[in-house]
């Protein structure tokens, strides 16, 4: 199994609204792969139709090779699960939560529950529901660490949390696998952490999945181009389809080139507007995003759709 989620087609309607619009993606094994988008883009609906909370109107999805509308116990004690929106029993402590689950999971690692519990610094002298946000949110992923999961699926965790819990749940997902990793798939908008935790991220706007890709090769085939004319020069090139606007400011134009791809690309651009001073820098995953979310708000279909 090269694959840890597969869908085809995967589509769900609410009545008029289309939700998830004909997602065909793989999630590759051992990845941690971001789904990133706008809130109401559809990732969170695509995410309940993995976990069989919700049926498919059409379309198939395979996770860890099980057809989801057929999971049963047996696959979903191979999958760990973290929603921002997840209730916890608020009468218990951590390490009766613990207790309570540890007979569920024949793979339970109590070493591993242990070393996750003193990493994440959760103390057990409060009942869950006495705990902040950020704290509720380190024990609910403790419990789903704590069975070695082969696929960890995060809906939003990072939504609310300050900088240091958002630290130690990176450092919990990425540092203590050891020598049987797990894919992670996580769905946010919170796209500085996303960019330190993922190799792999995928783009879902209005139900559709626009890309998905590593991210060193989106971040490779995108720039920013600023081009800066001569006094009295005209900006007269016209923009082609796979260059994303960003408007002209007096002499200078600027755009987000998403296929600068081949060692003369930057000479192509120059070659256009010949005489004007061309910079191009690379973009950060932020402000991929940012294009890409501004280029859809503005109701045009993005360029960087040629990629699935």
């Amino acid at each position: 199994m090269t694959s840890a989620i597969e869908t085809e087609a995967l589509t769900r309607r609410f009545r008029r609204q289309l939700a998830v619009d004909g997602i065909t993606l793989e999630v590759p094994c051992g990845s941690v792969f971001a789904l990133i988008g706008p809130n109401g883009a559809g990732k969170t609906t695509f995410i309940k139709l993995l976990m069989n909370l919700i049926r498919p109107t059409r379309g198939i999805a395979r996770v860890l090779g099980t057809d989801t509308r057929r999971m049963g116990p047996a696959a979903f004690a191979r999958i760990g699960y973290v929603s921002e929106n997840q209730k916890l029993p608020g009468w218990m402590t951590t390490s009766e939560l613990l207790a309570y689950l540890r007979p569920f999971y024949p793979t339970w690692d109590d070493a591993l529950c242990r070393k996750v519990q003193r990493d994440l610094g959760l103390d057990d002298g409060k009942k869950l529901r006495a705990l902040s946000r950020g704290t509720r949110m380190k024990a609910a992923l403790l419990a789903s660490l704590a069975y070695r999961p082969e696929l960890i699926v995060l809906d939003e965790p990072f939504t609310g949390l300050d900088p240091l819990v958002r630290e130690e749940l990176i450092t919990g997902l990425l540092e203590l696998p050891g020598e049987q990793p797990w894919t992670v798939l996580v769905a946010s908008h919170d796209i500085d952490e996303v960019e330190r935790l993922a190799d792999w991220v995928g783009f879902v706007e209005g139900g559709r999945l626009l890309f998905a890709e590593p991210v060193a090769a989106l971040l490779a085939r995108f720039r920013l181009v600023e081009i800066v004319a001569d006094a009295g020069a005209a900006l007269t090139a016209p923009l082609r389809p796979s260059w994303l606007p960003l408007g002209t400011a007096g002499r200078t134009l600027r755009f987000v080139d998403t296929q600068h791809v081949g060692t003369d690309a930057a000479a192509q651009i120059q070659a256009l507007y010949a005489g004007a001073d061309v910079r191009i820098t690379p973009l950060p995953l932020r402000e991929v995003f940012v294009a890409l979310a501004r280029q859809a708000s503005a109701g045009r279909q993005s360029p960087a759709v040629e990629r699935i």
